[in-house]
């Protein structure tokens, strides 16, 4: 078994969509902007989709919401070089909730994807 899809609840799915491909460099799976539905992946996943799922079911937006409250990353994107693509993101006026940190996990930051959700990118 793998991982074929998993979901992310956003505020907004076609913005999201802009931000994913756009800014953090994902491909686009599926768009289908008629039906709300997004489904994008990273260029090394091997076809693993992130659905870009729409927070208007009560639980769904209570699940963001609570997360996000709390400080906790939503997901967590693996980097090669994460100084890196915090100063890239930084300068592409991404918000990071700090500079990079190391402990012994490794290396890893956190940021606002502005669609309600923290994402943790973490050293490959």
């Amino acid at each position: 078994m793998r991982i074929k899809m998993c979901s992310l609840h956003v505020t907004d799915p076609a913005a999201a969509h802009a931000f994913y491909t756009g800014t953090l460099g994902f491909d686009t799976l599926l768009a289908m902007p008629e039906a709300n539905l997004f489904i994008v992946t990273s260029p090394d996943s091997g076809g693993v989709g992130l659905l870009l799922e729409p927070s208007d079911n009560p639980i769904g937006e209570s699940y963001r919401k609570g997360v996000y409250d709390a400080g906790l990353p939503a997901i967590v994107l693996g980097s090669p070089d994460v100084r890196a693509d915090y100063e890239r993101l930084s300068a592409a006026g991404v918000g990071f909730r700090g500079e990079p940190t190391e402990d012994p996990s490794g290396l890893s930051a956190v940021f606002d994807d502005g669609h309600g959700n923290l994402i943790q990118l973490h050293q490959d």
